[in-house]
């Protein structure tokens, strides 16, 4: 072999080599792992250990998991804890889950700083507005359906215990429902389920409610996109860069009915037993743990733009209001919002 020969060998062997080496510092592709729970849709992404990663497992890990939540705390299945809880009669603890038992706890403690905003009592109330599992004709019901609604809610009407986990209700009729905190509390196991496998790197998304964890590989944190508040409609109002946060948004532009010219939310105002009637068209809010996430972003609607916006303040909480303004475009509205100068 020539010179010449021997050394395009050698620069062919290097360059091969040169290639090798960049392929194995490049870092694994990110998953996606998806599915349906809660009546909605979930999504985890994350980025594995080895390209040869292979997610079957972990999917199957994460199923059962949120079928388990759903055991517990859905208000859809006839025989989950929640729904025997609802159909128990007053008086006696009801024995739960550990599980369940902490996010009750939770949503009273929420109420409580809320002055009763947030109220997961208001069940009758969530099916008689026909926002709920018992599904029936859209239409207002009368003042004197509210009325014999509203004596059945109340968060003093619900107790809750840890140790060992319990409920119980003073009233028969007392019905619990936890759709605007139990998706953020799953988003919130599936997380942890993901850190105790050593994923440092992930975005969990249940239904819109978001954690993330870490940063990307590259360092650059997970973008999520938050909705403009139109009807009928997607498009994105704002990107939120979320690393060790969670974020969820709740507003009255997807779930609503109209009747008799007016429109009517679902969210329900838990003192009133009607629906929302402010300019307030989303809240989101920036949480450690999606379940308060969750939680707090149904508070802040009930509680309106004003009420609502000094609350947050007075919380320390991080929140982006869109208020729909007086000639249509919407207002917004932040408390120490990243990037918004507060």
């Amino acid at each position: 072999m020539t010179s010449a020969a021997k050394r395009n060998l050698k620069l062919t062997l290097g360059a091969a080599l040169l290639l090798l080496a960049v392929g194995c510092l490049q870092p694994p592709a990110q998953i996606e792992i998806s599915g349906r729970t809660m009546g909605t849709t979930y999504s985890v992404k994350f980025f594995p250990p080895t390209n040869d990663f292979d997610p079957t497992g972990l999917q199957q890990e994460i199923d059962r998991r949120l079928v388990e939540i759903n055991q517990q705390m859905s208000t859809y299945i006839p025989d989950s804890e929640l729904s025997r809880f609802n159909q128990s009669k007053a008086g006696d603890w009801f024995p739960v889950s550990t599980e369940l038992a902490e996010v009750v706890s939770l949503a009273k403690q929420i109420n409580h700083d809320s002055d009763g905003a947030f109220d997961v009592t208001v069940g009758p109330m969530v099916n008689l507005w026909n926002f709920g599992p018992d599904h029936h004709p859209e239409k207002i019901p009368s003042d004197e359906a509210i009325a014999a609604a509203l004596a059945n809610i109340g968060d003093d009407k619900l107790e809750v215990r840890l140790d060992p986990p319990a409920l119980k209700k003073s009233v028969d009729g007392l019905y619990v429902d936890l759709s605007a905190i139990a998706k953020g509390y799953g988003v919130d196991k599936i997380a942890e389920l993901l850190l105790e496998l050593n994923r440092r790197s992930f975005m969990v998304e249940i239904g819109g409610e978001v954690r993330a964890g870490g940063t990307k590989p590259n360092g650059a944190p997970w973008r999520i996109a938050i909705e403009k508040p139109i009807p009928g409609a997607r498009s994105i109002q704002e990107i939120v860069e979320l690393s060790q946060l969670s974020l969820a948004t709740s507003g009255d532009y997807r779930k609503f009915f109209e009747a008799n010219g007016q429109t009517f939310s679902h969210t329900i105002d838990p003192k009133t037993g009607k629906p929302l009637a402010h300019t307030l068209a989303s809240v989101s809010v920036l949480h450690a743990d999606c379940a308060s996430s969750d939680a707090l972003a149904t508070t802040l609607m009930v509680l309106g733009p004003d009420q609502g916006y000094n609350w947050a303040e007075e919380q320390e909480l991080a929140v982006l209001f869109l208020i729909r303004g007086k000639d249509g475009p919407v207002v917004r509205r932040t408390s120490l919002w990243p990037n918004s100068g507060d």
